[in-house]
């Protein structure tokens, strides 16, 4: 997953596969986003490495001109698992580290075509959404209809009131970057009435009680 930011404190991230087969339009569309992230003069933080999708992005946008940091676990970031990251780098001690620290670092999140770490960390941050732990928009780039059938899916999970109405609206999804970015920039997040009362701040779940009373 990538982002991008507009200083040095707001980002965007992105997220992508960093494998090296796959088709040339998903090559082609990947640098074609780091380049209108470097048009748009939106900065990037992604997952480190320079290999795949994200390699190709992160080119792309530090080449344009866009500042790009990398966040990568340590364990990743020795060998040539995923290739030297480009721009800067910050290394963290863990996966989970690392999609705190990019939760952190960015404005809107980005997912490319990728395989179990990319799903994984699009329906992390989604679920973060969903319980209000961020209000920050998420967008799907849809290549050459790469999520289709995942977007099927979650529409048969709505049917099934298995995800809300209001909880299936926080993934966007587009075929093209500048599609994507301008609904991104345009997103307005709607809090799941059922979750509108959280509140995920240190001092105030210190203040707040734990009830393990068991409700039959």
């Amino acid at each position: 997953m990538l982002g991008w930011y507009r200083d040095p404190h707001s980002h965007r991230l992105v997220k992508g596969n960093s494998e090296t087969f796959f088709g040339e339009e998903f090559v082609k569309a990947a640098d074609n986003l780091g380049r209108v992230l470097a048009e748009r003069k939106l900065h990037l933080v992604y997952g480190g490495g320079s290999l795949g999708l994200m390699g190709c992005v992160s080119t792309a946008a530090h080449v344009g001109g866009s500042e790009v940091v990398g966040i990568i676990p340590k364990a990743l970031s020795t060998g040539n698992i995923t290739g030297k990251t480009v721009g800067g780098e910050l290394t963290v001690l863990t996966m989970h580290e690392q999609i705190a620290k990019m939760l952190d670092f960015a404005d809107a999140f980005i997912a490319l075509p990728g395989g179990f770490g990319t799903l994984e960390e699009i329906f992390q941050i989604a679920s973060w959404a969903q319980l209000t732990i961020h209000q920050k928009p998420i967008g799907l780039l849809n290549i050459n209809g790469f999520f289709n059938k995942l977007l099927s899916f979650l529409d048969h999970a709505v049917e099934q009131n298995f995800i809300s109405q209001t909880a299936r609206k926080l993934l966007i999804s587009a075929s093209t970057a500048d599609e994507l970015i301008n609904q991104l920039q345009n997103f307005v997040h709607e809090p799941d009435p059922t979750m509108a009362g959280l509140e995920w701040s240190i001092e105030s779940s210190k203040k707040r009680k734990l009830d393990l009373s068991l409700r039959l």
